[in-house]
């Protein structure tokens, strides 16, 4: 298993509240349905051109100033 990262977010009171219902109902943890949004947001936008689009540039942009 890879080494796991411990991060803190911030979320409204509508948010959290919204995240406690949702893990209730799917009989899940906090941490099992935030894991999940995650891997499925970073999913859609490795699927977004735009997005893919934008990071080519960045990395790009990267290479350019390593090599001057």
């Amino acid at each position: 298993m890879k080494p796991v990262k411990a991060m803190s977010i911030r979320l409204s009171s509508e948010q959290a509240e919204a995240l406690e219902t949702v893990a209730a109902v799917d009989n899940q943890s906090l941490t099992e349905v935030i894991r999940v949004a995650i891997t499925e947001h970073v999913d859609a936008r490795r699927k977004d051109e735009t997005f893919r689009s934008s990071l080519r540039e960045r990395i790009s942009r990267s290479e350019r100033l390593l090599r001057d």
